[in-house]
């Protein structure tokens, strides 16, 4: 198990900061929260947390050395992600307008589709290299990385949850279509300039 208490506490902050702060995940996550509400994000908030966990398991358990042995394909996933992350851009930024029922004429993510989203995210990338590498004892490693996965979902969904709440209390102040539309372009930039560490920054396998 950890080798101490002080260095679990680390990593619960570590996961929670990362969690938190903003990037593709909570962009989108708040977009949705205003399009659809609290209750119809439920899914995609799922999907990101159990996603993110089973993504941090394959780092831990081989995945990463993949990558370093042949940085190519990591690279691959790189411009597969930027493609990806433009498309949701777009879909964000054409969402229809808020309809009378309360409900956005556009569907929000599904659990598959965020779950699959992670591993084509940078900042998830990041975060998962980052706990495996620095927070995951050698002794005992496999119960280790089981550890540093299921704490770190523990954390991140009421951390990613915090967004799509966010996201739904600004609804009613976005009933004006108009409004809407501004709101939902603000978060296809903010995807879109997401990108950055994704195309600009070295990457953690080179």
């Amino acid at each position: 198990m950890f080798a101490s208490f002080d260095l679990l506490m680390a990593f619960v902050l570590f996961a929670f900061v990362s969690s938190i702060t903003p990037g593709p995940n909570n962009t989108m996550l708040l977009a949705s929260g205003v399009n659809f509400g609290a209750l119809r994000t439920i899914p995609h908030a799922l999907g990101v947390s159990i996603g993110f966990m089973l993504m941090v398991l394959g780092v831990g358990f081989g995945l990463g050395e993949v990558f370093k042995a042949w940085p190519v394909l990591y690279t691959v996933l790189r411009y597969v992600g930027a493609a990806y992350l433009l498309y949701l851009a777009y879909k964000i930024a054409t969402s229809g307008p808020i309809s009378a029922n309360g409900k956005s004429t556009a569907k929000p993510m599904t659990f598959l589709g965020a779950a699959a989203f992670q591993w084509v995210n940078p900042k998830a990338w990041v975060m998962a290299v980052g706990a495996i590498t620095t927070y995951t004892p050698a002794q005992g490693y496999v119960v280790n990385v089981i550890v540093i996965a299921a704490v770190f979902a523990l954390v991140n969904l009421p951390s990613v949850g915090i967004w799509v709440m966010f996201g739904s209390a600004l609804r009613n102040l976005l009933q004006n279509p108009r409004w809407l539309m501004l709101f939902n372009v603000l978060m296809a930039v903010l995807l879109v300039i997401s990108l950055y560490p994704l195309l600009f920054v070295q990457s953690a396998f080179s």
